[in-house]
C-alpha cells in the first residue's frame, strides 16, 4: 500500500513563459520547500505523480515552483489544481501537543461525560485561538482548540475529549 501523504501546496495557476508554476502554501513551515527537491504530485482524480523541482521562492505569500520538464505555459497549466504532497514520515516533526490539521480530521469528539459531540471536519483558524471545526448529522460547531477545553487530544486513537463550558453548544 502506498504511503499516506500530506499536502504542503497547491497549485493554482502558471506564471511566466517558461512553465513556473504559483501555489498555496498548505503547510505552517513555508521553509520546508528549501532544498525540497521531488515530491509526490496529487491530480483532482487521485492519479500520482513523481514530480522534482529545480526551483522554488516565495512570492506574495505563495510559493512559485519550476517542476523539471515543464518549459512552458501550455505544460504548466496541466497542473493547475495539483496538490504537491510529501511522504508522511517526511512531514516535519511537530512538538508535543501539537498536531496538523489532518491528524485532527475524522477524530471523534465527545464530552468528559461521554457524549459524542460529532467529527473533526476541520480547522479554522481566525488569528486567535484556533476552532475545531466538528459535523454532527448535518450540523457544524466551532469548539475552541485551547487546553481548557480539549483536555484530551489522540491521534491516533483519533479522539478529542472536550470539557464544554455551558452554553457552548446547544444539543
Amino acid at each position: 500500500m502506498d504511503e499516506e501523504l500530506v499536502a504542503i501546496a497547491k497549485i493554482v495557476r502558471p506564471r511566466g513563459l517558461r512553465g513556473e508554476v504559483v501555489a498555496e502554501i498548505l503547510t505552517d513551515f513555508p521553509e520546508r520547500f528549501d532544498g525540497l527537491e521531488t515530491v509526490v504530485g496529487v491530480l483532482t482524480d487521485g492519479t500520482r505523480m513523481d514530480l522534482r523541482i529545480d526551483a522554488s521562492w516565495l512570492q506574495n505569500n505563495r510559493i512559485v515552483l519550476k517542476l523539471a520538464g515543464v518549459d512552458s505555459i501550455e505544460s504548466a497549466e496541466t497542473f493547475r489544481n495539483v496538490e504537491i504532497c510529501v511522504p508522511e514520515s517526511a512531514a516535519v516533526e511537530l512538538a508535543e501537543e501539537e498536531f496538523f490539521d489532518w491528524q485532527l480530521e475524522g477524530c471523534s469528539v465527545d464530552t468528559v461525560d461521554n457524549e459524542h459531540v460529532g467529527i473533526v471536519r476541520g480547522l479554522m483558524r481566525t488569528g486567535g485561538t484556533e476552532n475545531l471545526v466538528v459535523e454532527n448529522e448535518g450540523r457544524e460547531f466551532l469548539i475552541p482548540f485551547a487546553r481548557a477545553i480539549c483536555t484530551e487530544v489522540d491521534v491516533e486513537e483519533k479522539k478529542v475529549v472536550v470539557d464544554l463550558p455551558d452554553g457552548l453548544l446547544d444539543f
